[in-house]
């Protein structure tokens, strides 16, 4: 149903009503006022609706109200942390109030409608994917460089608990994200155009290239890899997969017909990376050099 189109032929042949200011509440909470014209070009004879503005409206209402889903998760102990639901604005319901509210009923208020939204990894999908090793690959870094160790943490927990389900494809730059001072990265040395240099996430790409290594035993797809412009002394040769936010990104996608679980961490000097996933997966392992001693 295209309400929009609709609406506006209701108003074809509606008078404009006198502007009032209708209050948005959740729970019976105001959270905003808006306008019953405020979504309209207000002209003579034909008010148009102003679908952009009004998407706008809903968009900036979501964020003061909405809760994001939260996966299931495992503890540093293995233990499962169950998923919380989340809730967002039921746009549908909500835009058949509006409409409903500037024709019939001008009610001073509306209480937003809302939708449940589930995370997209409940505890029982964990608990089938938490024991079943499939890949797994360590490095080592040292712990007196502590800007880089610190980057190196932050990185790992990043794609800690992440879950690839089948078909989807992981790219390190989205999940990490843009590393920031505001995120808590350090300046540490980085290699640029063969050169060492400092910069805001230096060591990061020990984790992107530990979980390539990883990926690739699992004999997972990858999708796209980079090396450094020179060898870093933490993998074999070749094997390393730098990334950078405006520049070169570690993907790989997840062929095989189960859900795919990364666990990342620091213990002491190493880096770990495990894979792990249902018993009944179908995968086919692959030999890979083994890290430097």
């Amino acid at each position: 149903m295209n309400l929009p189109l609709i609406f506006a032929a209701w108003l074809a042949i509606q008078p404009v009503h006198s502007p009032e200011d209708i209050t948005i509440t959740k729970d019976g909470i105001p959270v905003t006022t808006v306008n019953r014209l405020d979504f309209f070009n207000p002209y003579i004879d034909f008010p148009i609706f102003d679908v952009q503005k009004y998407q706008r409206f809903l968009d900036q209402l979501d964020k003061q109200i909405s809760f994001e889903a939260k996966n299931a998760r495992l503890d540093h102990n293995g233990n499962i942390i169950p998923e919380i639901a989340g809730f967002k604005v039921n746009r549908q319901a909500f835009t058949e109030q509006i409409y409903a509210n500037f024709f019939d009923q001008h009610s001073p208020s509306l209480e937003v409608p809302i939708q449940t939204v589930y995370p997209k990894v409940d505890s029982e999908l964990l608990s089938d994917i938490r024991s079943f090793r499939i890949g797994r690959y360590f490095t080592s870094f040292n712990p007196q460089n502590k800007n880089r160790s610190y980057n190196i943490k932050l990185a790992a927990e990043a794609i800690n608990n992440y879950v690839v389900f089948p078909g989807e494809t992981f790219s390190f730059n989205k999940v990490v994200g843009k590393r920031t001072k505001a995120k808590g990265y350090l300046k540490a040395p980085v290699i640029v155009r063969g050169e060492f240099s400092e910069d805001i996430g230096g060591g990061i790409c020990q984790v992107s290239s530990t979980l390539f290594n990883a990926v690739d035993s699992a004999g997972l797809a990858i999708v796209q890899r980079f090396s450094h412009s020179r060898d870093v002394p933490y993998i074999p040769p070749g094997r390393d997969a730098t990334v950078s936010w405006y520049g070169p990104d570690f993907v790989f996608k997840n062929k095989y017909q189960q859900p795919v679980l990364i666990r990342a961490r620091t213990m002491g000097r190493l880096l770990i990376i495990n894979l792990y996933s249902s018993e009944g997966i179908q995968y086919k392992p692959r030999k890979i050099p083994r890290p430097p001693t």
